[in-house]
């Protein structure tokens, strides 16, 4: 009998935000909402009653009062949210002003920088004025080379404070990929590390710095960022832009100001991930991305003011805008900068014992290491204040749902979630009202018409299709940079179903109404003209002691497509006909006869982003000889020469 992992007890029910919500929503309106079912359904029905209680709830403030909720075309994406409203992201960010820790910043090394609420108010406040007399105003671009450290968080806050859009990329995209990024979007002022560390190592960023400058002609100031390369002076850098180096730039102090901007206006530009060619910069709104993520982080993950949050991201993955925004909620963020497996497997881990950390956020694909390392960490560690384990950047396997209750901790609420860059947020995520299913997504986004919908447009409930939006929302972004008519906007979101968000997410929806992604859908595999998500051959291979990870693709063959399996494998493992047999009986056992790959065959690396996604197009562009137009969106583009040119995919 297939039982949930996990339930809510009464008690903790009782507790949470969501519930809170829940009775305030039927206070307010005179209604008998019982469960969360009826709640997702009345947001859908009535949102602009919906969207305007979280306004309430959670006491946005609004400088200028907008004249209506929602004014709405005939069909997406031609809709406005809270018409007429002015407000500052900033603000909302920095409404407490106590001695409690905002942020505790963490390096690999062990370095340790903690800044209070107030402490932090008067970091933005100083840098504000300096890039305020830099001449930083509404529209502006300010941009970031950085690392995840408190100086980050503080740039952004100083940015959006004076209605500047921010910006940012990780410190290890390569210096094309800083270029395809930031050259698109011309920005004023660029703030940037020296150096950063990762995995044991000390990496000095100055002459990658170098040759990005050159490519920004636009740039009127440098900030540099000592870090892990003290000895860094302004003159290491050849630049017509004015050049300081953090500590000298400006002094913290003060009370920051806060420019008010309309509902939509472009607080932060994301890229999409440019494994296809030049990445899309996703422009998302001010008003949108405060109250999706108010929503998200305090109903649907339960964050209160004292409550410790933490997510392992780079500023180059749009989790990190995500978790900045738990500061609306008054919590205190652990930021960690490094890798999360050094000097073991178990680093991320130690870090909920010493920060007392309650909502942990990863990827996947990093529990899935912990259980290929054999960790054990309810029986090491004694993660006192955890309640939440959230997990993103690829499905979360059943295995690994299992994992997490049987030897990480038992009384949690496993939240697997899916949204994307494109959303800055979430269409499927977690709920602290909800029994845990195993393999499952716990429920859909209130105020999100998430839907799964099969080739002919029509939706559909325990089978495989596109994951849609059929309904407008907030956080959609405004559009994309330099893409006036918005032609390419809505050519990547609307023409699949027009009217219709396609979100690219292969799906399913369960009789629980949660979810289950498959993998992405221009991944998906066609043997024989039938559909399969490569999430369903990776959750069979991860049961495979001897493979570390794999990737699935599908390759032209004879007037057909043949599913092949490239698998990455322990230390000292053979890849045997034994092997090859029993990863084959795997799939077949537990899919179906077109899952089993034609072809099976060992790799030392998988390519994968930034962020650490596994791209599968890129190497199936590389397997059919086509270029893959812009490696430097890869974090180890070496490996995509593993794939060129195999001997045994030619027969």
């Amino acid at each position: 009998m297939n039982l949930p992992l996990w339930i809510p007890s009464p008690e903790r029910i009782a507790a949470t935000r969501m519930d809170a919500f829940r009775r305030f929503i039927n206070r307010r309106h005179g209604l008998d909402l019982a469960d969360y079912p009826a709640l997702h359904a009345w947001s859908l029905a009535q949102r602009e009653a919906f969207w305007q209680a979280i306004v309430d709830f959670f006491e946005i403030r609004f400088a200028e009062q907008p004249h209506a909720v929602l004014e709405e075309g005939l069909l997406m994406p031609s809709a406005r949210w809270f018409p007429g409203a002015q407000l500052n992201f900033a603000e909302h960010l920095l409404r407490r002003r106590d001695h409690h820790p905002a942020l505790v910043a963490v390096g690999e090394d062990g370095s340790r920088e903690q800044l209070s609420y107030a402490e932090l108010a008067a970091q933005v406040a100083g840098l504000q004025q300096s890039l305020k007399a830099t001449g930083v105003g509404i529209g502006d671009r300010v941009a970031a080379f950085m690392p995840n450290t408190w100086q980050t968080l503080v740039g952004m806050l100083a940015a959006s404070s004076l209605g500047a859009t921010w910006s940012s990329c990780s410190p290890d995209f390569g210096t094309q990929g800083v270029i395809d990024r930031f050259g698109q979007i011309e920005p004023k002022v660029l703030i940037a590390a020296a150096g950063y560390r990762y995995a044991g190592e000390n990496f000095d960023l100055t002459g990658k710095l170098g040759e990005i400058l050159e490519q920004l002609p636009s740039l009127q100031q440098l900030i540099v960022v000592p870090y892990s390369n003290p000895d860094t002076k302004p003159s290491d850098f050849q630049t017509s832009a004015r050049v300081a180096l953090w500590q000298d730039f400006y002094q913290p102090g003060g009370e920051p100001q806060f420019t008010a901007v309309p509902f939509d206006h472009p607080l932060y530009i994301l890229y999409s991930s440019g494994t296809t060619g030049v990445p899309k910069c996703i422009v998302h709104g001010s008003g949108g991305v405060l109250l999706q993520h108010v929503k998200e982080l305090g109903l649907h993950s339960d964050l209160h003011a004292d409550d410790c949050l933490f997510y392992y991201t780079t500023c180059g993955w749009m989790m990190w805008n995500w978790l900045a925004s738990g500061l609306a909620l008054g919590a205190t963020l652990v930021l960690f900068d490094g890798s999360p497996l050094h000097p073991g497997a178990e680093r991320l881990i130690d870090l909920i014992d010493a920060e007392n950390i309650s909502i942990f956020g990863t990827s996947a694909k990093y529990l899935a290491a912990l259980a290929k390392a054999g960790a054990k960490p309810g029986s090491t560690h004694r993660l006192e204040r955890l309640k939440t384990v959230l997990s993103t950047g690829s499905p979360l396997s059943p295995e690994s749902f299992e994992y997490v209750y049987r030897e990480i901790k038992q009384d949690i609420c496993l939240s697997s979630i899916s949204g994307g860059t494109d959303i800055v947020s979430c269409f499927a995520l977690g709920n602290p009202l909800l029994p845990v299913w195993r393999g499952e997504l716990q429920c859909k986004g209130l105020g999100m018409d998430v839907q799964v919908w099969n080739q002919a447009g029509q939706r559909v409930i325990g089978q495989k299709g596109e994951l849609v939006c059929t309904q407008h929302f907030p956080s959609m972004p405004v559009g994309f940079w330099n893409d006036p008519a918005d032609e390419k906007f809505r050519a990547a979101y609307f023409d699949t179903f027009p009217g219709v968000w396609a979100h690219g997410d292969y799906a399913e929806e369960s009789v629980h109404g949660g979810l289950v992604i498959h993998g992405r859908s221009d991944a998906v595999l066609n043997p024989g003209g039938v559909r399969i998500g490569t999430a369903e051959i990776y959750r069979q291979v991860d049961k495979i002691e001897e493979v570390l990870e794999s990737i699935a693709i599908g390759q032209d063959w004879n007037d057909d497509v043949r599913v092949v399996l490239f698998v990455r494998l322990r230390e000292g493992v053979t890849l045997d006909e034994a092997l090859q047999a029993r990863i084959r009986q795997a799939i077949h056992s537990n899919t179906s006869s077109r899952h089993v790959p034609a072809k099976i065959i060992a790799v030392a690396d998988i390519p994968r982003t930034i962020s650490g996604k596994i791209v599968e197009l890129a190497v199936r562009n590389v397997v059919h000889g086509r270029p893959v137009k812009n490696t430097d969106a890869l974090a180890n583009p070496e490996a995509l020469e593993l794939y060129k040119n195999l001997p045994e995919l030619q027969n």
